[in-house]
């Protein structure tokens, strides 16, 4: 078996590169530099993350885009076959492929892992997705269960059926709710003694989910206070599971010389730019407009939906966004995951001074 990947190592602040296989990344803008999420240019994003010492790349697994004058995530490099290619071209980053249980057989799925931690000689993850996003059902020919528990008894039974695939060495019988097979077995198995498993969840349901069976929960954070309490309510659900688990969130990084560059820029790609009509339908689908919201916490929330997907916004200079990053982890995340407007050419400059900071501050060991 490989030693364990990345994801277990003893960084304090762990990074990854988030939604770079899809078309303007996490930034709904109309900006000309928006990110071109083509092959060339995620091999090249992925070899800088990799010779920088980054943890892991996660894709987002979609489908259908969400309309407005760019068609947000309208182009999307295909999870699996991505992971695939990106492990194929590095040495020590892990690579996780975003898995819907909905679209995806256990059996199919499985098998194209554990090819790919044969491959990269144990890095590849895997992120569970239940699913939610109704047009990506109906384009699949496929209900969408109104009822979060369906959702995730279904996504349950697909994760046991391929944690069995991966470990049984014999044949075997699955007869359950929602797959059945007779001579089943996974060969060839993963390198991994344990493939890292991620999971974004914010329900009740997807929570519970999360604590059974990820080492990670990928969730949003607002503040500092509500970070803190997150990773509180997720550590204790873990340990009264016997289980630990990390909580990582996502970042929207703009990082430039000076703050106002930084402040200048943001207004320019989300706001001035911003393509509305997507971050309004996007928002509309993840069920952002309810009542509950204030006029000015709803629009506050609009504008991160343009800068980031609604990703905690990390904007200023080196100095100010390693401090932010220094609060995030002193609420007890276990990392994040960055993006940029385009990746590829403002990732240098974060590495070059970013994470010589991080170092400084303990939470990253310098990488050789």
């Amino acid at each position: 078996m490989a030693s364990p990947g990345p994801m277990f190592n003893d960084n304090k602040l762990k990074l990854g590169i988030f939604s770079a296989n899809c078309s303007s990344g996490m930034a709904v803008t109309k900006v000309e530099e928006r990110w071109d999420n083509s092959w060339e240019n995620n091999l090249d994003l992925v070899r800088q993350c990799d010779e920088a010492g980054l943890e892991f790349m996660l894709p987002i697994a979609r489908w259908i885009g969400y309309g407005g004058e760019t068609d947000f995530h309208g182009g999307v490099l295909e999870t699996v076959t991505w992971a695939a290619g990106l492990t194929a071209h590095t040495r020590n980053i892990q690579v996780f492929a975003t898995v819907h249980t909905a679209f995806n057989h256990p059996i199919v799925t499985a098998k194209q892992l554990a090819t790919i931690d044969q491959l990269g000689g144990g890095r590849v993850g895997l992120n569970v997705v239940a699913g939610w996003n109704k047009p990506e059902y109906d384009a699949f020919g496929v209900e969408l269960p109104q009822a979060h528990a369906e959702r995730y008894a279904r996504a349950q039974e697909w994760f046991d059926y391929v944690q069995k695939l991966w470990k049984e060495e014999k044949p075997f019988d699955w007869h359950g709710k929602y797959f059945q097979g007779t001579g089943v077995y996974g060969n060839p198995r993963p390198v991994q003694a344990h493939v890292p498993i991620l999971n974004a969840a914010a329900s009740e349901e997807g929570r519970q989910f999360a604590v059974r069976n990820a080492d990670f929960l990928f969730t949003p954070v607002f503040d500092f206070d509500q970070a803190r309490a997150t990773v509180t309510e997720i550590r204790s659900r873990a340990a009264a599971a016997k289980r630990s688990m990390g909580v990582f969130t996502f970042c929207t990084v703009v990082c430039r010389p000076t703050q106002r560059e930084a402040e200048d820029y943001l207004d320019y790609y989300a706001n001035q730019n911003a393509d509305w009509e997507a971050v309004d339908y996007l928002m509309k689908l993840q069920g952002m407009h309810a009542q509950s919201f204030t006029p000015e916490a709803l629009a506050n929330f609009r504008d991160r939906f343009a800068a980031g997907h609604g990703g905690f916004p990390l904007v200023g200079t080196p100095d100010h966004i390693a401090d932010q990053l220094e609060q995030l982890s002193a609420t007890g995340l276990a990392g994040t995951t960055l993006a940029f407007v385009d990746y590829a050419r403002e990732f240098p400059y974060f590495r070059e001074e970013v994470i010589p900071r991080l170092e400084k501050k303990g939470l990253r060991q310098v990488f050789k």
